[in-house]
């Protein structure tokens, strides 16, 4: 009984460290096979005193309370098992996930999608639905802004409560303020995208005097193909030369 009271006493410090929000499992207290059940227990102690949540089985996190009750972690902490594996990354959040976070939509969504080189099929975790999208370049840190760029432009006419026109003037305004290496690098991970993607982000490009960076986009596309994103041409006047209709 008192190696138990220990061991919730070890947890308890531990997670009055935690920040609000922070999702973690059973794995994160067992340092010895023989004390999982107790961790376990204790745990569970925990979620019915309101100390912590529970998020899904075998995962709890920190709440952080408000008048309205508890907050739900950010969708980052709800899926970190998804997007990181022995320290490397190996997923990002794409989509729904960060339309809002990009300027596009005001909407949030109960579905969080995931860019992986992997994909497997979609399932819930809690009241999320957690659903995944291909990405066919390496994942790093350092590109992840870019592809979930290169995402959201992929997915344009999915973006919820936006329109083209406004979507296109949104990527205006990011693309715009991104660096010279930052667009040379934009254009070499879309060259693994479709080629509507090409083509919208290559008549981004062009509108934005940025030919130069755009040059392997148009080489990359069938000069006889059409790509319909209605809308656009609102927007970008060298939608023609990059055969937008």
């Amino acid at each position: 009984m008192l190696n138990g009271m220990k061991v919730a006493q070890n947890i308890s410090f531990t997670i009055d460290r935690l920040p609000k929000g922070f999702v973690f499992t059973s794995a994160d207290f067992v340092t010895e096979v023989s004390k999982k059940e107790a961790v376990i227990k204790a745990l569970n102690r925990m979620v019915e005193s309101g100390k912590i949540a529970k998020l899904s089985k075998g995962k709890y996190y920190k709440p952080e309370q408000t008048p309205f009750g508890n907050l739900q972690p950010n969708q980052a902490q709800v899926v970190k098992d998804l997007l990181e594996e022995n320290g490397k990354t190996t997923g990002y959040l794409t989509g729904y996930s960060i339309y809002n976070q990009l300027g596009l939509t005001t909407q949030v969504s109960n579905t969080i999608q995931i860019g992986k080189n992997q994909v497997r099929p979609h399932f819930k975790r809690e009241r999320y639905t957690i659903a995944f999208v291909k990405q066919k370049n390496t994942i790093t840190k350092e590109s992840i802004p870019l592809l979930q760029l290169l995402d959201a432009i992929r997915y344009i006419k999915k973006i919820p409560d936006a329109s083209i026109e406004s979507a296109c003037k949104r990527f205006l305004v990011i693309i715009k303020s991104l660096t010279d290496k930052e667009s040379y690098t934009l254009v070499r991970l879309a060259l693994k995208y479709p080629p509507a993607t090409r083509a919208l982000l290559g008549a981004l490009l062009a509108q934005l005097k940025q030919e130069k960076a755009a040059e392997p986009l148009l080489k990359s596309l069938n000069p006889i193909t059409k790509y319909s994103i209605k809308g656009a041409a609102n927007v970008l006047s060298t939608s023609e030369k990059w055969n937008i209709i």
